[in-house]
This record gives structure tokens, sequence and C-alpha cells, in this order.
């Protein structure tokens, strides 16, 4: 059931982005737009439309905040692997943006998806101003300075100060870098509800930590053929992970324990939470 939902939002989401996309000119940066968000799991819109299922929202509202998540998260990885930043060439199995084109249709490919999220949830077929408002307000929080760009910065600093992190420094910055989005993904649904984001938000939290430890772990152990990305960066640039802090068996258990915290937090819930509890258990079970 979880598989074949999965699958069916992600598709749904897909079909939804070409046609949102395909109202621009035919230009090297909006085929790099393109390029950039095809494929993927596209989880975090997944959580959006599974929230909103919950909260009674209609898919016709919720696709449009859905989609805009993936736009975010794809700008995200664009900018993340150019050369400045993280230096990667392979993404989801393909040639990154800044490869496939250059770095400067990558940055602004980056830059059109960022506004793209905006505009998207900003449309009126997604509800009220109010609901608007607070939706684009808060991804802009999770995506900028107070979330994902201040856990990429922290990231960033840490590497370049040569200072392995703790365990609570690289948990505060990958609530930021990973778990923010994650967070806004999971709460988009009681928002457009107008209903309390509380318990989504506990699981939401635990969700990100434990989807980010079993990340370190796929960079460790994964199959580059599966995962589409380079491996064993992190370790051969000696940047902390939380498998390096806690070792292979510890990381795993945290992970685990995380999960457990997850599907408690969606209790309010009861049995219609449980498309949200396989997925908890999902993100320390993939492959990719």
């Amino acid at each position: 059931m979880f598989a074949e939902t999965l699958e069916a939002d992600a598709v749904a989401i897909a079909a939804h982005l070409d046609g949102v996309l395909s109202e621009y000119d035919d230009l090297p940066v909006t085929r790099a737009m393109r390029w950039a968000t095809d494929g993927g799991k596209r989880l975090r819109g997944f959580l959006v439309l599974e929230g909103a299922r919950l909260h009674d929202v209609s898919r016709d509202r919720a696709i449009w905040p859905a989609t805009a998540i993936e736009a975010m998260h794809a700008y995200s990885l664009v900018h993340d692997d150019l050369p400045a930043m993280d230096d990667d060439d392979l993404r989801r199995g393909q040639p990154t943006v800044h490869v496939k084109w250059d770095e400067a249709t990558a940055i602004l490919a980056g830059d059109a998806l960022q506004a793209l999220a905006y505009e998207l949830v900003a449309r009126p077929e997604v509800g009220g101003a109010e609901v608007r408002a607070e939706l684009a307000l808060t991804l802009a929080r999770a995506a900028g300075a107070h979330g994902m760009v201040l856990g990429q910065a922290l990231d960033i600093a840490a590497e370049t100060a040569g200072t392995p992190l703790t365990l609570d420094e690289i948990t505060a910055l990958q609530a930021g870098k990973t778990g923010a989005l994650f967070a806004w993904a999971a709460m988009a649904g009681p928002r457009l509800a107008g209903a309390s984001a509380a318990p989504m938000r506990l699981y939401a939290d635990a969700l990100g930590l434990a989807f980010q430890i079993h990340d370190d772990i796929l960079d460790l152990e994964g199959d580059v053929e599966k995962t589409g990305k380079r491996l064993h960066k992190d370790e051969a640039a000696g940047k902390a992970t939380f498998v390096s802090l806690l070792g292979l068996d510890a990381a795993r258990k945290r992970a685990s324990s995380l999960v457990e915290d997850a599907c408690d937090a969606l209790a309010p819930y009861g049995v219609r939470a449980d498309l949200l509890r396989d997925t908890a258990r999902f993100v320390i079970a993939r492959e990719c």
C-alpha cells in the first residue's frame, strides 16, 4: 500500500510539475529546471499530500504545495552540487546540472526553481489568502537562513575550519539542512486545513533526523548504482557524520528509535496515519 501510494503520488506530482513548466519558453535554463526536477522519490511532496488527506483537504488544493516543495528541494540540490558547494557531478544517476550545462545555467535554474516554489504556494487554487500567506512565510523560514541555508552554512563553516562537529552540533546542522523542508512538508496539510500542526511537527522532526542518519549509513555502505550519487565523500573529506560519531551499530539503533518516536507522534490520528508510519519505516530501509 505504501509503495504504491508513494509511486502514484510521485507520478501525480511529476505530471503537475510538467504542466507548470510547459508554460515556460524552451530555453537552456528551463530545460535545466526540467532536468533538475526529473526523478527522485518525491518524498517531501508525498508528505504534503498525505498530510492533506489526513486532514480532509482536497487533492486539488494540496497538489500545489506538494509540487512547490519538490521545486524547492530541486533548487537546493542544484546549488548544493555546484563546485563552490559540494562539487558533485552525479545526481539521481545523471550528470548534475552544472555538468550537463554550465555553472551559470545551474545557478539560474536553481534561482528559478526557488521562485517557482513560492509562486506555487501563492496560487489561488491553494486556498484563502491567509492560508497561502502562512504557507509562503513558513516556506521562506524553512528554506532560508533559519533553516536549510543555515544548515548548509554551518556545514561549510565546519569544513572550512577543519574541526569535526560534535553530535549536538551535527544534529542542529541537519535539523536545518535536511529537517526543515521535511517539517514544512509534513505541516502543510494541517496548515491547509487550519488545524494544529503540532503532531506533524513532532513526527517530521524525528523523521528528518532518521532520514539523515540513514543517508550517512548509505554514504558508507550504499551502492552507487542504487543511490545515483557518489559515495564515501564525507569519509574522504574527514567530515563528522552520525556514523563517524556514533559508530555504525549505534547509528542504526538511533535511527530505529527515531522511527518509533515518529510513529508515536501520530497517535492522535489513530489508524488513519498508518501510511505515514510506513513512511517513517521506509526512510531507514531505503537503498537510495
